[in-house]
């Protein structure tokens, strides 16, 4: 989104995100860095969220909170919510979750309307839910209405079937056909000013991918007041251990299982590699008594979810990050590291594979999956062997970073959009 620079006062936002939150990460924090970087600019932008994150986002916010505006509980959303508790996360939310967006925007709607008729927006902006394919009645106050950054359309690389059932794969085809049939419906995505989409993967996952205006804009960033690579980071000596680190979920997708396979080897291989786990989930147990092994004994530390501060004080003392996730949208965390200036481990799928080149990282394929141990075993090896490319890829990672990633940098493509669309 670009347009020229203008004098003229800056249009008035309203970023709809009833789910936006700094306790969940991912897509939840999205909205908040938006608003954030907007209200500290001076920027003229209201925020609505649901009332049950009102303390975390007081003690985010501050002075901010007054520009915010609550869709209260309400016993409609008590009971989708005491409904879909009871089925499958996948079910859960796929279809609940959806309810829970049409609940918010019907009790969302009168806000919106007050603030239109007092004349306090020129544009609303949804940034939240990412999925390509989740609809938006964010159409009907006659306002342009920006959606995105979404990022979606994922599928599992082959031969690893199994990390989804049968069962699973045939509700998430049927999913998107009602979802497809749900945005004819509800018509927002159609209707939009202008859709984003991180990558040509979410552009095919669209329901109308022959929308007019439809932009390229990465759904994540970087604030690099938190994530700073230190001033000059050493070069490993060559008799210390390579130290890795994984952030994130310990959930199947995630492939820790086989990344911990991957150290085994490099080990055996005579490196001195070890793994520090940041993060949790209800693989834990199981990754727990895998790292138990002779072949591990010592070489893995699990620290459980840690604050991004304390994040950020490990990756300042690691030497790489690995990722292998086999169903990763975006991968936050993989800029992160770069920007801490540490090169990255990761997969050539999905996110990952959008963000990493070979100048900061090594992107091993995840097929076939019974060699995929092995490949990451080879990519440890080849870091740990050679500290100069370890720095020299932190280095170009923390560059990329700051030239592609800064969160600021984001903000000011969004705002010259923004300028552009309240002309409409």
């Amino acid at each position: 989104m670009t347009a020229a620079p203008s004098s003229a006062a800056p249009p008035r936002v309203l970023i709809v995100a009833p789910n936006a939150s700094s306790r969940f990460g991912g897509e939840a924090f999205l909205p908040l860095k938006y608003f954030q970087i907007l209200r500290r600019r001076g920027y003229p932008a209201t925020l609505i969220a649901h009332a049950r994150n009102r303390t975390d986002l007081a003690a985010l916010l501050g002075p901010g909170l007054a520009d915010e505006l609550f869709v209260e509980d309400t016993v409609w959303h008590r009971a989708v919510w005491q409904v879909g508790r009871r089925f499958p996360a996948l079910v859960r939310d796929a279809v609940f979750g959806t309810l829970l967006t049409r609940v918010n925007e019907h009790f969302q709607a009168r806000l919106i309307r007050k603030l239109v008729a007092e004349g306090a927006v020129d544009l609303i902006h949804q940034p939240i839910p990412v999925s390509p394919l989740a609809p938006s009645g964010l159409h009907r106050f006659g306002l342009p209405l920006v959606i995105g950054p979404m990022n979606g359309g994922m599928t599992y690389p082959p031969g690893y079937e199994d990390l989804e059932s049968g069962a699973a794969r045939r509700f998430v085809r049927l999913a998107r056909g009602l979802a497809r049939g749900m945005n004819r419906l509800v018509p927002g995505k159609r209707k939009a000013a202008v859709l984003l989409v991180a990558n040509e993967r979410t552009r095919r996952a669209l329901p109308f991918p022959d929308h007019p205006r439809i932009l390229t804009l990465v759904e994540n960033g970087v604030d690099l007041s938190t994530w700073v690579a230190p001033p000059a980071r050493p070069e490993r000596a060559a008799d210390t251990p390579f130290r890795l680190v994984f952030m994130g979920r310990l959930v199947g997708w995630k492939a820790v299982d086989l990344t911990l396979e991957a150290l085994a080897i490099a080990r055996a291989a005579g490196v001195r590699a070890e793994l520090e786990i940041l993060g949790d989930g209800p693989e834990r147990a199981r990754l727990e008594a895998r790292a138990a092994r002779p072949d591990l004994a010592g070489a893995v530390s699990f620290r459980g979810f840690l604050p991004q501060a304390a994040c950020g004080a490990r990756l300042a003392a690691a030497d790489a990050l690995v990722l292998n996730s086999v169903w990763e949208c975006g991968g936050a965390v993989v800029l992160e590291a770069m920007a801490m200036g540490l090169p990255v481990i990761g997969p050539d799928w999905g996110g990952p594979a959008d963000y990493l080149d070979a100048s900061c990282g090594i992107l091993v394929s995840p097929v076939p999956r019974a060699d995929f141990p092995a490949r990451i075993a080879d990519a440890i090896l080849r870091l740990a062997r050679d500290p100069a490319l370890c720095s020299a890829m932190g280095a170009a990672g923390a560059a990329k970073v700051r030239r592609e990633y800064d969160w600021e940098a984001k903000v000011d493509r969004m705002v010259e959009g923004y300028r552009t669309l309240a002309d409409i």
